[in-house]
């Protein structure tokens, strides 16, 4: 396992993701993953499945102390005292007494900035979270958040894969010192049907999901991996014996599309960075 590491948080850049999965799959995945060498898992609020989650922690058998563990504050939770019960709502069903990494979902302007990061600093300094970060937020609110930040924010998750240009949130990152984690790295199945992918993953002897998985972290970010089948989630973590050649590297960056983006709910979405 790689890790990446900025400002303090050390971070395993191949995670397992929870999003959209059913209770019993949750369980049965996290127990599992955990178990074939994974050590980062992500989850979040408005998932719904925190408590599966515990309960695959706690099926595992691994000790706590070897798992990263994110989850991330829903928007309708952002007010002070609704946020402050909302994390204590999220370790009860974590099965935890603090969480390695928490993150503001997406942004909300109906409750100031402000307010949500100083949420965001006090759960950190009372011990129940180790990092503090962001999630889906744009260059002009990365800098608003770090400026706002007594601690620092090690992590901004955000859709990213071949489809989609996402350098400016890379430059910001960087100059900020705030790592990146990956999320719909296989742009919702879409790049199992990319030529391109098909003759690199050929070529290496990998899978198109190691082939993308790889691309990303082989960028220095963090990636999650989603399955719910035990074999592809073995496969998948098999992504750190080998290289991407320059080349490749740049063929699969070349796919990028002007409208490669896939999420982007209204409401929470905010005002999108538009690639040079």
């Amino acid at each position: 396992m790689n890790f990446v590491k900025t400002k303090g948080a050390v971070i395993p850049a191949l995670g397992f993701g929870t999003f959209r999965m059913p209770g019993a799959d949750t369980q049965r995945m996290v127990s599992h993953v955990l178990k074939n060498g994974y050590r980062h898992i992500d989850t979040a609020q408005i998932y719904g499945n925190e408590a599966d989650v515990g309960e695959g922690l706690r099926q595992s058998g691994v000790t706590r102390s070897e798992i990263f563990l994110t989850t991330k504050v829903w928007v309708e939770n952002y007010r002070h005292d609704a946020f402050l019960a909302s994390v204590d709502e999220s370790l009860k069903k974590l099965k935890t007494d603090y969480v390695d990494l928490l993150l503001l979902h997406w942004p909300n302007d109906a409750v100031p900035l402000a307010e949500q990061i100083g949420a965001l600093n006090e759960v950190a300094k009372s011990g129940r979270v180790r990092d503090i970060g962001v999630s889906n937020f744009a260059t002009a609110l990365m800098d608003e958040a770090a400026k706002l930040s007594a601690r620092p924010l090690v992590n901004n998750q955000i859709e990213y894969h071949p489809y989609l240009d996402q350098s400016p949130v890379i430059t910001k990152a960087e100059e900020l010192g705030m790592s990146l984690t990956a999320y719909f790295a296989m742009a919702d199945g879409k790049v199992l049907d990319e030529p391109i992918l098909k003759e690199i993953a050929a070529t290496r002897g990998k899978s198109i999901a190691q082939v993308v998985l790889r691309w990303i972290v082989q960028q220095g970010f963090v990636t999650l991996s989603k399955t719910v089948s035990e074999a592809r989630a073995t496969e998948n973590a098999a992504v750190f014996d080998f290289e991407l050649s320059g080349e490749e590297m740049a063929m699969i960056s070349a796919l990028v599309k002007a409208d490669g983006r896939i999420v982007s709910p209204e409401g929470l979405a905010p005002s999108w960075d538009k690639a040079a």
